[in-house]
């Protein structure tokens, strides 16, 4: 019997092209779309989509009950550097909206729960290199810190309540279908638009800031195979670390001038550069591989090739 799915966040980078997936596997009556706001989008004209509020409560039971929803993918999140702009409003959406589905799964009105959390949860102090699933973790930015308490509550629910709650730290995600939207990993897909329309781009992190990324086809299916996996298989309840490819700006301009061979990249850093110095370089996510068979199918040059040819 197939799950009957409520997404909410389902306009954003990751939501969009997770609702599509979705629909495909589960079939588009069983797979509802919510966002804040109604846009004229695919995700909105192609099936079921409901407007709500992510930090109203009564809303989201609402549509539970309706709808008898069994899972929920929860993906509406203020993102690192708007975070930084607007910290208040950002932890109460990322920690309010995760309380709101962690409760309405401990009265058992739904089943699972999809949380996404984030590289961000590390810091400074973190091992910058093959970073541990278990390590320190002092983020340092309020993306991060609400991520990471996310986390622990994520597991207390778990522990405490018997809360089937499913979670990735995703690194930086680099998608063709849908433009940046603010966060600091984001320079990896805008890079690809001014290349094509302008044979140039001005970086906002210096040459050599190595960080963690994954193309997007290889998030949704993580995202689609921890939800789908046996409860015994899934043995963290906080989160788990997922890794694909490790690059500098440096890297994927030579990878892209392969292909557009009059590109030029230039940088100018600004305050994104220090919140990316605070993130590791590259992740241990042998955890992921081991319990829920997690493998990457695109490195740098797969995905290079796969985002030009769409987006021109």
């Amino acid at each position: 019997m197939n799950p009957k799915i409520l997404i909410i966040g389902a306009c954003g980078q990751i939501g969009t092209e997770l609702t599509v997936k979705l629909r495909k596997l589960y079939g588009t009556e069983n797979v509802i779309a919510s966002d804040i706001r109604k846009l004229n989008t695919d995700v909105v004209n192609s099936g079921p989509f409901e407007v709500i509020n992510a930090l109203d409560f009564n809303q989201i039971e609402h549509l539970v009950e309706i709808h008898h929803i069994t899972d929920i993918y929860l993906m509406a999140a203020l993102l690192s550097a708007t975070a930084e702009k607007n910290p208040a409003f950002a932890w109460d959406l990322n920690m309010n909206s995760l309380f709101h589905v962690l409760n309405l799964a401990k009265s058992k009105k739904i089943k699972k729960i999809f949380w996404p959390s984030s590289i961000a949860v590390f810091g400074p102090t973190t091992p910058k290199e093959n970073t541990p699933q278990y390590t320190i973790m002092e983020p340092s930015t309020v993306y991060g810190i609400s991520k990471q308490a996310g986390e622990r509550w994520c597991e207390y629910y778990h522990n405490t309540y018997g809360v089937d709650v499913r979670s990735i730290r995703y690194p930086g995600l680099i998608s063709w279908s849908t433009p940046p939207g603010g966060g600091t990993t984001d320079y990896a897909v805008d890079i690809f638009y001014k290349a094509i329309a302008d044979k140039r781009y001005e970086c906002f992190l210096s040459s050599e800031t190595k960080m963690p990324m994954m193309y997007m086809d290889d998030a949704i299916d993580a995202t689609i195979n921890i939800m789908k996996a046996p409860a015994e298989e899934i043995k963290i309840h906080s989160s788990y670390n997922l890794a694909a490819m490790s690059f500098t700006p440096t890297e994927i301009a030579a990878e892209i001038k392969k292909h557009i061979p009059e590109f030029e990249i230039t940088y100018n850093p600004d305050f994104r550069q220090k919140i990316a110095d605070s993130w590791p370089a590259s992740i241990d996510d042998s955890a992921a591989r081991t319990d829920w068979d997690w493998n990457h199918k695109f490195d740098l040059e797969s995905m290079t090739k796969d985002m030009l040819e769409h987006l021109s």
